[in-house]
């Protein structure tokens, strides 16, 4: 079974989860700048299957979009002219980033590792796929 891949995208860098093959589980992958995207996924395609991917749509407490939104929606532009062939889906990333603060809290993270915002968004990619999964099992 192929993977489904998640994005957090921002303006410097976007962390990246993925599922297994059996799409059970979601896992960070890495995090990349933000401008190499097109060409990390360019190789990670040609070596793994990946049945889609989700990015983030980030969104205010009123649910309009974000000040962020219109950087993301240039991003998928991008996105949908190098990969056509390739299903791209939409999720609510609101408090993604502070629920992946508090997970580097409650596994014990020290403070100079909880800065690491590379890993933030690693997690919150990973926590905005395993929502996915919920989600679409039912």
């Amino acid at each position: 079974m192929p993977r489904i891949l998640s994005l957090d995208y921002g303006i410097k860098r976007t962390g990246i989860a993925v599922t297994d093959e059996m799409q059970i589980i979601a896992s960070g992958l890495t995090t990349v700048p933000s401008n190499d995207l097109i060409l990390f996924l360019k190789d990670y395609f040609t070596k793994e299957k990946v049945e889609k991917v989700i990015i983030g749509e980030p969104k205010q407490m009123n649910g309009m979009p974000s000040e962020s939104a219109p950087i993301i929606e240039k991003f998928i532009k991008q996105f949908i002219k190098q990969f056509p062939e390739m299903p791209l889906d939409r999720v609510d990333e609101r408090f993604t980033s502070k629920m992946a603060f508090q997970t580097m809290i409650d596994s014990g993270l020290k403070k100079k590792q909880r800065q690491n915002k590379a890993l933030i968004d690693e997690i919150a990619a990973t926590i905005m796929l395993q929502d996915y999964m919920s989600k679409s099992r039912f």
